[in-house]
């Protein structure tokens, strides 16, 4: 696309603007690991035609599983930006954007609503957590 930077390029640049730590993992994979600003193991990776971020939030827990995935759904109409998933044993939180789209206060709206979800869902999550 005329006009528009490498992925490589805009992903950093979005990086360095919000003054985040984080490494390079791979071609267009980067790791997000600036606890002061709520975000610890955040991967971000690009790969036409889309950008993905996402970090585990837990071990699916043994007890109790139906009431923790209600309680899943629940938070996941309180979010405004990713949702709630199951990828095998893990809960992550996710969010998916369109790379010719992806603009940096979209980016960084994504990455603050994570951080947020992470810390207000805290609570509620922790309780289901295996002892």
């Amino acid at each position: 696309m005329d006009g528009v930077p490498p992925v490589k390029t805009r992903i950093e640049s979005y990086l360095i603007n919000l003054s985040l730590t984080y490494e390079e993992a791979g071609d267009d994979v980067w790791i997000i690991n600036d606890e002061d600003k709520g975000l610890a193991n955040v991967v971000v990776f690009a790969e036409e035609p889309l950008v993905t971020i996402r970090t585990k939030v837990m071990t699916v827990p043994e007890k109790d599983r139906s009431r923790f995935f209600e309680e899943l759904l629940r938070l996941n109409s309180d979010m405004v930006y990713g949702a709630y998933a199951i990828d095998e044993n893990d809960v992550i939180l996710v969010e998916t954007f369109e790379l010719s789209t992806l603009d940096f206060e979209e980016f960084q709206a994504a990455l603050d609503a994570i951080g947020l979800a992470l810390a207000q869902h805290y609570p509620q999550l922790s309780k289901y957590r295996d002892q």
